[in-house]
């Protein structure tokens, strides 16, 4: 099935700015260095960023994020970038441009939604990170973080943990769910958080890559039940599990992205948009 994550989605692909994905290295840990040089997170940077420049963080498709780094840096994106004056995103953002690069040199790569519980020893950070086919297995590759300052290696993620996987242990009374969300210090949390995640992940699975604040379709936690337990069976190597998964949420309307999305962002924005 990695065939279908060599092609750009319309979230990944980078348009009119292909060409500066061209001359991009082919090793993985220096891609993300330069992913970096383009991109700044929103809150883990410890910079304030307010008005139009924290509205970046909205930038669904790889081809805005490019647009914006290219209005302020119309230069390779090798070539250094003061950190303050990059463009403004979250996790998912920098997935999206590493599989959008990836996917660009005819690599098979994807984003998975779900937690990091190595950025705080106390709380499971919703979070997004790249993965992509090394030839033989699938590799979760996390571009945000500098390698510098974690004990393992970011190319090469062991500890992140898909929606599907908090939710199974969740259901199965292994975990906190009031460890896991976007902050300790935000309501955003729980059961209701993970629930919502699942269908995230699937919807990215789906090659839908959306924000990690828009929503859309219903989810119960029957239905999160099932669509866990064939992300998972998928990730054994599954791939009945895996065309089930994809079935699934195209013909069911309470799961299927139908182009409108509710967006509740961090930029203060909420409200429903036409994608």
């Amino acid at each position: 099935m990695q065939h279908r994550y060599r092609e750009q989605t319309r979230f990944s692909d980078p348009g009119r700015f292909g060409a500066l994905l061209d001359d991009l290295p082919a090793d993985v840990p220096a891609l993300m260095s330069i992913i970096r040089n383009v991109l700044v997170h929103y809150v883990a940077a410890g910079i304030t960023f307010t008005g139009s420049r924290l509205a970046e963080v909205d930038s669904r498709f790889a081809e805005r994020l490019l647009e914006l780094d290219q209005r302020r840096f119309p230069a390779p994106l090798a070539e250094p970038r003061p950190e303050r004056d990059r463009v403004v995103v979250c996790c998912r953002d920098f997935a999206l441009l590493t599989v959008a690069a990836l996917r660009h040199r005819g690599v098979p790569a994807r984003i998975r939604v779900g937690f990091a519980p190595y950025l705080a020893e106390d709380w499971n950070y919703d979070h997004a990170v790249a993965e992509y086919w090394n030839g033989s297995r699938w590799v979760l590759a996390d571009a945000q973080l500098d390698p510098e300052r974690y004990p393992f290696d970011t190319a090469d993620v062991p500890q992140f943990v898909t929606a599907a996987q908090a939710w199974d242990a969740h259901r199965r009374g292994l975990l906190d769910a009031d460890t896991y969300g976007v902050s300790p210090f935000l309501p955003f949390r729980g059961h209701q958080f993970l629930l919502d995640s699942v269908l995230l992940e699937v919807a990215h699975r789906q090659r839908d890559e959306l924000l990690l604040w828009d929503q859309w379709g219903a989810i119960t936690d029957r239905v999160a039940d099932e669509l866990a337990a064939m992300l998972l069976a998928a990730d054994r190597g599954d791939t009945a599990a895996e065309r089930a998964l994809a079935e699934r949420y195209a013909t069911d309307p309470d799961l299927r992205f139908d182009g409108r999305v509710h967006c509740m962002s961090p930029s203060g924005f909420d409200g429903w948009v036409s994608v």
